[in-house]
């Protein structure tokens, strides 16, 4: 199976792998000239044949177009700072299971020393996006929301990239014991492709935050009786969402 690489554009039958990618692709992967990879630039896909490779560009010449569709179903996860090798693991499965949009949240029982050092991981964290996505051979990775507080996040489930009607489905999962399971909600009708599915920290949801969430017409929901690892509820709701809803 053939490698896929993202790039900026295509233009003119060429296209120019840059940056850090393209030192990567040029030294770590030993790309050289005739070899033949997929190309894509967010909404289409190529086959394209290496002409030239150095550390600062790898430049391709294109050969056919290939077929490329967005998935029907598009999740947004609201994604509570936890630590950070496991918040990063989180990061990369969910991006494999195919989230459209990842919201890093302040969340309030999110440890403070990890939150005020979140600002300075998001370019590490956009590198683990964009090398899960070309792994998982996707058309392109997940958008990188900006850090926001939870009860913020809450009033739009779809802050970078909002869709052009409310998502169908609004859910945080919770430890509550009166909180509806995942999959009898997920029976239950509901309009349009779009679902937002926010997880809280260690410690879970604060009493607010609740409240805030059922403000905002979010739905209360549970993964059942154990009590999971923030990163293990992220691989956990996204595969039930993915098999109740997805193509």
């Amino acid at each position: 199976m053939r490698r896929r690489f993202f790039v900026e554009r295509f233009e003119g039958g060429r296209a120019v792998l840059l940056g850090d990618a393209a030192h990567h692709a040029a030294r770590v992967l030993r790309v050289a000239p005739g070899q033949i990879y997929e190309l894509s630039d967010g909404s289409a896909l190529w086959l394209a044949r290496v002409e030239a490779a150095g550390g600062k560009a790898v430049e391709f010449s294109l050969l056919e177009q290939l077929p490329a569709a967005l998935p029907e179903l598009q999740t947004a996860l609201l994604l509570s700072i936890v630590k950070f090798d496991r918040f990063e693991w989180a990061l990369e499965k969910a991006t494999e299971l195919g989230v459209a949009e990842i919201a890093p949240l302040a969340a309030a029982r999110s440890e403070k020393a990890l939150v005020s050092a979140a600002v300075k991981r998001a370019a590490r964290w956009q590198k683990i996006l964009v090398e899960a996505a070309q792994q998982a051979r996707r058309l392109s990775p997940p958008v990188l929301a900006p850090l926001e507080t939870s009860k913020a996040a809450f009033l739009q489930a779809f802050r970078a990239s909002p869709p052009e009607s409310a998502p169908g489905r609004l859910l945080f999962l919770s430890e509550s014991k009166d909180a509806p399971s995942l999959r009898s909600v997920l029976v239950r009708p509901a309009p349009g492709s779009h679902v937002a599915v926010a997880i809280g920290p260690e410690g879970g949801w604060t009493g607010e935050e609740r409240e805030a969430a059922l403000r905002a017409n979010w739905s209360e929901v549970s993964l059942g009786a154990n009590i999971l690892r923030t990163e293990t509820a992220v691989a956990s709701a996204l595969a039930v969402l993915n098999y109740a809803l997805g193509d």
